[in-house]
């Protein structure tokens, strides 16, 4: 992996996707971050993107242990930046990187989760469908025959994920877009009060999200500073900008 070269005061910046996405989900954020002075690397769990490890045969402790990988070839403490079910990764590498390593936890839009939780479960917690909802953003997923993967309806993934991203992200997202294992969502992360809990966690809310409001997701999970962006739950596509300026504000 090609090293980037940062200013004396940047930060390392590891970013981690969400479900079905990849590395490309950032390539805004990238040279933004970069442009700031930081290092920023965007990761493909195994699955996804340019990593062809097999969906249906990949496990939470393999995204674990892809990021911890990453982690530990770079030079310096690291900040974990998990988007969505990413929030669960960046949770369980904390743990296994400890506070040494790890500065601290940016959750955009994501899964917060206690010991013994999952992103299933915590979506059965906080994002149960209303009463009154049609359609709900699980109305996307399309499960193969074996349940190990599904993937995202393109007909309706722009309305949950990118309603107020333009028609080129939209559809270079929708190109993109891959089979996400059902296993890293479904599997408790095992986290202590002694490490995972003592570092300093940030939540990102995305106000105008369509795929759940994550507004007492983030609270699930005592956090130094809680923040807001009015964008859909993409917003590293929608507004980058602002993005950036509230990753770099946070603590």
């Amino acid at each position: 992996m090609k090293e980037n070269k940062q200013n004396s005061s940047g930060n390392i910046y590891l970013l981690i996707h969400g479900a079905a996405h990849g590395a490309w989900a950032w390539r805004k954020v990238v040279p933004l971050l970069e442009s700031a002075g930081h290092k920023a690397v965007a990761i493909d769990l195994p699955g996804h993107g340019q990593d062809k490890s097999a969906p249906d045969k990949v496990s939470l402790d393999d995204y674990v242990q892809k990021v911890v990988d990453v982690a530990e070839t770079q030079s310096g403490p690291i900040i974990l930046i998990g988007h969505s079910s990413g929030g669960v990764t960046i949770a369980q590498v904390s743990e296994r990187l400890g506070i040494e390593k790890v500065e601290k936890l940016i959750f955009l839009d994501a899964f917060l989760p206690n010991n013994g939780e999952s992103v299933f479960s915590l979506a059965g917690k906080f994002l149960p469908p209303a009463a009154n909802e049609e359609s709900t953003f699980s109305d996307s997923f399309i499960f193969d025959p074996t349940g190990a993967t599904f993937t995202f309806d393109t007909t309706k993934v722009s309305n949950f994920l990118y309603h107020d991203c333009n028609q080129e992200d939209q559809d270079f997202a929708k190109e993109n877009l891959g089979p996400q294992p059902v296993a890293p969502l479904a599997t408790p992360v095992r986290v202590t009060d002694a490490i995972y809990g003592i570092i300093p966690k940030f939540y990102i809310v995305c106000l105008n999200a369509r795929n759940g409001n994550m507004s007492e997701m983030s609270k699930n999970v005592p956090t130094a500073k809680t923040a807001t962006l009015r964008t859909s739950h993409s917003p590293f596509f929608s507004d980058p900008d602002a993005l950036v300026d509230l990753i770099t504000s946070l603590g």
